[in-house]
């Protein structure tokens, strides 16, 4: 079993935002393959793929997305999952616009769904997909309103062609990749 969770805050008002960018990956990959979201009792909206035989939940927790964790904990126990069976989808501002990146290990860069998960894993090695949004100017209030802020037409259309190649990067996880094998791959 696998668990695929995208990063997000849940609201009308934060469709589309860059914070969002890991919903947005996930809803895009879910299309694809057919599946629909439905709600859970684990602090999350969820859809259920089979792939090879293999189950693959994927997971948009509802918990906001400064504790995140909450959802990804309450899916590892109920399931009997391990931190290596989860890849976490999450915006990126040390990385350039459009660009993806996967990352094996490491800390939270500053990111509060990903303190929320290594709080609640009680570790930092966990896969994540880096979708890159870029650096506004560096002070606190302005980086809040960058990562609340609606993308636009043209980024949309950005997103879309990143979508595609992301939607196949998850597919070679599912079915086994490593992830030296997909930052070879797809990071850039």
């Amino acid at each position: 079993m696998k668990f695929i969770f995208g990063l997000g805050n849940i609201g009308k008002e934060y469709d589309q935002t860059r914070h969002n960018i890991g919903f947005m990956a996930l809803d895009h990959f879910a299309e694809t393959q057919g599946v629909t979201f439905g709600p859970t009792k684990l602090f999350a909206n969820a859809a259920k793929l089979m792939v090879d035989g293999e189950v693959v939940w994927l997971v948009k927790p509802t918990t906001y997305m400064n504790d995140s964790g909450q959802s990804v904990r309450a899916f590892l126990d109920f399931y009997g999952g391990d931190v290596s069976d989860i890849l976490i989808l999450n915006d990126d501002l040390d990385s350039d616009f459009g660009k993806i990146r996967f990352r094996a290990k490491g800390s939270a860069g500053g990111h509060n769904g990903l303190k929320s998960i290594i709080a609640h894993v009680n570790g930092q090695n966990f896969l994540r997909l880096k979708f890159g949004i870029a650096h506004p100017e560096h002070t606190h209030e302005a980086v809040i309103k960058y990562v609340l802020g609606k993308f636009s037409k043209d980024d949309l259309k950005v997103w879309d062609d990143v979508f595609k190649k992301t939607d196949d990067a998850l597919m070679d996880w599912i079915k086994g990749a490593d992830a030296a094998t997909l930052s070879n791959r797809y990071n850039g």
